[in-house]
């Protein structure tokens, strides 16, 4: 079994997903918008400005894939009761990540010690995904 956060949003999926390749240092491997659905009965559904939002992406970083799509027009709801969850070892990386994500963004809970993390941190992107970053203990 493997499970694989799904991220919906609200006309944003491309640039986040964009910015998350950049950050996380990962690679787009699928994308596909509304207009190039092989359904048409989902495409025909879609208001003409939201035929080029994103239906599906995948992000691939290392063995792990995060996926997204923006949700069709008056389904979208606040994420609320997740977030999405980063563990590292290095501590520098812990940093670069948790400061770009946070760029425009709201931090909950600066990156510091804790007692169970050498770095833990919580934030809200600037598209309004929640994260957390732990980094265990450093070597």
């Amino acid at each position: 079994m493997q499970l694989n956060p799904y991220l919906m949003f609200n006309g944003q999926c491309e640039a986040a997903f964009k910015f998350y390749e950049q950050c996380l240092g990962g690679k787009i491997t699928a994308l596909m918008t509304y207009a190039e659905s092989p359904d048409a009965s989902m495409t025909d559904k879609m208001p003409a400005e939201w035929q080029h939002k994103i239906m599906h992406v995948g992000l691939t970083i290392g063995d792990q894939e995060l996926m997204g799509s923006d949700n069709p027009p008056g389904y979208t709801e606040a994420p609320q009761g997740f977030s999405v969850s980063i563990s590292l070892t290095d501590p520098a990386e812990a940093e670069r990540i948790f400061h770009t994500l946070a760029e425009n963004g709201t931090v909950r809970m600066p990156l510091q010690q804790t007692f169970w993390a050498y770095r833990f941190g919580m934030l809200v992107d600037q598209f309004g995904i929640p994260w957390m970053i732990n980094c265990d203990q450093a070597s």
